[in-house]
C-alpha cells in the first residue's frame, strides 16, 4: 500500500479516483472499507462496467502494511485511473471477447446448442485461473488508503 498525502493526492487528481469510506475490519494483513456512493463515479469512462457506482455500500480490501488505523475511522480508498479500466477489462470485456470466440469457432463443428454451452462452460477455467492468479493481481491493482484531515 502506497503511502499518499492529501497534498500529493490533489495534485495529480486527474490520474486517480477516489472513494469515501469508513473501516469496518482490520486484520494482520487486510483491511476491509465500506465504501460510500461517491459523485467522483460520473466522470469515470469505465462507470457503466464497474460495480462501485452502482450501489450505496460496497466493501473493499486493501493490504495493511501501516498499522495505524482504526475501525470505523474515515478514510479515502485512491486507485489509479487506468488500473480500474484494467480491472473492467480482465473481468468484463475478455471473458466475453473468449466467450464470443469460442462461440463462432465452436459453431462451425458442433451443433448450435452444444456450442453455446461450450461456449459458456469456458468461462469456468477462466475465472478459476483468475482466481488462482489472485496474488498477481493484487501486486498488480494496488490501492491506497488516506486518513481524512481532522
Amino acid at each position: 500500500m502506497k503511502r499518499l498525502d492529501q497534498n500529493n493526492f490533489n495534485a495529480v487528481n486527474k490520474y486517480f479516483v477516489k472513494h469515501t469510506g469508513v473501516i469496518s475490519k482490520i486484520t494482520d494483513r487486510i483491511i476491509t472499507v465500506s465504501l460510500e456512493g461517491n459523485l467522483n463515479c460520473e466522470a469515470c469512462n469505465a462507470k457503466a462496467a464497474c460495480g462501485v457506482s452502482e450501489s450505496n455500500s460496497k466493501e473493499i480490501e486493501v493490504v495493511n502494511t501501516d498499522r495505524f488505523f482504526q475501525i470505523n475511522e474515515g478514510v479515502d480508498v485512491i486507485m489509479q485511473k487506468d488500473l480500474g479500466l484494467k480491472a473492467v477489462f480482465w473481468a468484463y470485456v475478455f471473458p466475453f471477447i473468449l466467450m464470443f470466440a469460442v462461440l463462432l469457432i465452436t459453431s462451425i463443428f458442433l451443433k448450435e446448442w452444444i456450442a453455446g454451452l461450450v461456449s459458456l462452460f469456458v468461462l469456468i477455467p477462466y475465472y478459476l485461473m483468475l482466481h488462482f492468479f489472485n496474488n498477481s493481481f493484487e501486486r498488480a491493482f494496488k490501492i491506497s488508503i488516506l486518513k481524512y484531515k481532522e
